[in-house]
């Protein structure tokens, strides 16, 4: 029975002992609402990256009721942590902050909790269904107590449609235990985190739910038939490469809030950029899982020190046709050494699918040598080539598909910090790339002298 007790507190991830209250706050509501809580915290010796020292993890109760689990991932200085507390009735309501020691790295110390703010937003606002439909995600049960694939960033993007609107919510997390190895990632998404459609409904004039789904094993869009709390959702991470169910076994949740953002014009990663620190995050799991090493090669499934690539965001219009590039740096005696992003594999160019990322901007990444200043980057190539078939389709004829670079958004280096730098590089116009055939070259201007370098 003790054994039977121990199993179901493991895959559930719930504490099994009480912690100590770190702080408690009272709240009052006017009227019913939707509740974020910004939660700024830090803890001694927290160190993502560090063994044994990863984060210490909250827990937070509404009411005496279990809400969600807070992992404090941004290190020992205290940072916002924003989080949904989902619907709550008009009246008193009451925030309690514990420590679960069954999910906190053995080596931290000491947590604070240096205050909380709540943001209340009340039924027909315009803010509101975006909240109220959040998804809450609970933990993959082969993560609880690893500290890895973490959600980090809930963000949505609403459009109208003929009927109403509908919102998407997608989930950037630390990283991904399966799927796409990190070598080939880098090249082909320019990032370390993992970042996955999780849930979209669409909703008529009067807030009703017309049609709702989720992404599940496969990357099948199903439609949802899940349990919810309130109108959130309920969904389960349960593959390594973080696809989802509606049903599931673990307890241990998390409740990120979602933020709103905009892609016209730009990729998904343009999210990890308003907030840098998700760099930092991915890297340095990446770094504790083993997955860099100093001389590792395109194709190892390992990748050099994040802060040696060269981080390149464009848009272009492809029609059969995948992408790679390449980057300039100059070397001593003057001439130029070119670094390639597919690093010679077909399989770590860049393809996207209109039907799936319809503006056609797209992220990779390329390692440059070790040391290379910012001031040392001279210039940029794009080449297309004939995309490889899909599955039981034959070859398509050498020199078919078609593609248009149309935009540089953004190039740049990680600095100390594993967060970007200034960007480095804009470009807009016409370049017409001939699959397999010659790149098209952009020359890149010299930067100050202050700007970021590779580590040696």
């Amino acid at each position: 029975m003790i054994l039977i007790s121990l199993l179901v507190l493991l895959v559930a991830g719930t504490p099994a002992t009480p912690s100590p209250v770190l702080r408690e706050e009272a709240f009052e509501l006017a009227r019913p609402s939707e509740v974020v809580a910004a939660i700024t915290a830090g803890c001694a010796g927290c160190a993502w990256g560090k063994k044994g020292s990863e984060a210490a993890t909250l827990i937070l109760s509404v009411d005496g009721r279990y809400s969600q689990h807070l992992v404090l991932v941004r290190g020992e200085r205290a940072q916002e942590y924003r989080v949904l507390l989902g619907a709550l009735e008009a009246g008193p309501h009451r925030l309690r902050v514990t420590v679960d020691r069954t999910a906190t790295a053995r080596r931290v110390g000491p947590v604070s909790v240096h205050g909380i703010a709540f943001e209340t937003t009340a039924a027909g606002s315009p803010e509101h269904a975006a909240l109220a439909h959040a998804p809450i995600l609970h933990a993959r049960p082969n993560s609880i107590g690893r500290f890895t694939d973490l959600p980090l960033v809930l963000w949505h993007e609403t459009e109208p449609t003929a009927r109403g609107i509908r919102i998407r919510y997608s989930v950037v997390f630390s990283n991904e235990d399966g799927g796409t190895p990190p070598d080939r990632l880098m090249a082909t998404w320019g990032r370390l985190t993992d970042i996955e459609f999780v849930y979209g409904v669409e909703l008529d004039g009067g807030g009703g739910i017309l049609e709702e789904s989720y992404q599940a094993r496969g990357h099948e869009i199903l439609p949802f038939a899940g349990r919810r709390e309130g109108r959130h959702p309920l969904l389960w991470v349960v593959t390594d490469n973080n696809m989802l169910s509606n049903r599931g076994v673990t307890t241990r949740r998390y409740a990120p809030a979602p933020v709103a953002f905009d892609l016209t014009g730009v990729s998904r990663e343009a999210v990890m950029d308003a907030h840098p620190w998700t760099y930092h995050v991915s890297s340095e799991e990446a770094r504790r899982e083993g997955r860099v090493s100093e001389h590792a090669q395109p194709g190892s499934k390992k990748v050099p020190d994040p802060r040696r690539f060269a981080y390149l965001e464009a848009c272009a219009e492809t029609e059969d046709t995948e992408l790679s590039f390449a980057v300039g740096v100059s070397r001593p005696d003057g001439s130029t050494s070119w670094h390639a992003s597919d690093g010679g594999f077909p399989r770590f160019r860049i393809a996207r699918s209109p039907d799936h990322f319809p503006n056609g901007c797209f992220r990779g990444a390329v390692a440059l040598p070790p040391g290379t200043k910012a001031e040392e980057l001279r210039g940029l190539r794009v080449r297309a080539f004939t995309r490889r078939p899909r599955e039981k389709e034959p070859p398509l004829p050498p020199g078919s598909g078609r593609a248009r670079l149309r935009r540089v958004n953004t190039l740049f280096l990680l600095g100390e910090d594993d967060e970007p730098g200034p960007s480095l590089f804009r470009w807009r116009g016409d370049a017409a790339l001939v699959p397999g055939g010659s790149s098209h070259e952009l020359e890149l201007p010299t930067p100050p002298r202050a700007s970021r370098s590779a580590p040696p």
